[in-house]
């Protein structure tokens, strides 16, 4: 099977100080990758890099496309939605304007508003709380439920990949809980891929079907999130439980 996405060799840098140092990972379609390690290892300038936000060298392919030396507009039309440290919502902006941001590179005729609407009307089955906010301030929300509206927002770009990092910080267990059971459905139901940067290393392999663990910009280890779950000299010497 053809890979989603994948990095050859991949670096990226922020001017002078580079971050990632030749790193190869891919994603296959309908799956959902995480990606692990301590901060300052490097994951989410990989996202970033995704992204063409960060100076970037090597090959990055995208459902085909070489994705290196793109605008990051472009990286956007081409189907992946980012889901960036801290939320990213508007905060003086509804949820309601925040969700029809998120489907901006979309058609704006009459079957297009009409396809916007119905997935507007489902974020709102997903994720219940942000229909009884709906025309409230993004900014007031609490963080889990702007964690909900930054990932339907992302989900308005009918997206093929969606870049989600750390999409547990900050949040309470319970809502996290709530949050990651709504994940795995979109993967399950709508089959978006998904690249998930995680500290809670636990919570990140219960989700994924594939880990990559980032140590100072390279990867140290990859493979089925089941076997590095279950591997505990893995687990005590690379991810800390």
């Amino acid at each position: 099977m053809a890979k989603l996405l994948e990095a050859r060799k991949l670096c990226a840098s922020y001017g002078p100080t580079q971050v990632l140092f030749d790193i190869d990972f891919s994603l296959e379609p309908g799956q959902i990758t995480a990606i692990l390690g301590a901060n300052g290892a490097g994951k989410t300038t990989t996202l970033r890099a995704i992204c063409q936000m960060v100076r970037t060298s090597g090959s990055l392919e995208f459902d085909g496309v070489q994705l290196v030396g793109k605008a990051t507009e472009s990286v956007v039309r081409l189907g992946v939605a980012h889901v960036p440290d801290g939320r990213g919502t508007f905060t003086s902006l509804s949820v309601e304007d925040n969700l029809k941001l998120g489907a901006y590179v979309r058609s704006h005729g009459r079957q297009g508003r009409s396809e916007v609407a119905a997935d507007i009307d489902k974020a709102y089955q997903r994720f219940p709380r942000l229909a009884e906010r709906r025309l409230q301030q993004a900014g007031t929300l609490s963080g889990g439920e702007q964690q909900m509206l930054a990932i339907s927002r992302a989900l308005m770009l009918r997206p093929k990949l969606l870049l989600l990092d750390e999409p547990s910080f900050g949040l309470a267990p319970l809502i996290v809980a709530e949050i990651f059971r709504i994940m795995r459905r979109i993967n399950e139901e709508d089959g978006v891929s998904m690249l998930v940067v995680e500290q809670n290393a636990s919570l990140a392999l219960d989700l994924a079907h594939h880990a990559y663990l980032l140590e100072t910009g390279t990867v140290a280890l990859s493979g089925p999130a089941e076997d590095i779950k279950r591997d505990e000299s893995v687990r005590r010497a690379y991810l800390g439980y």
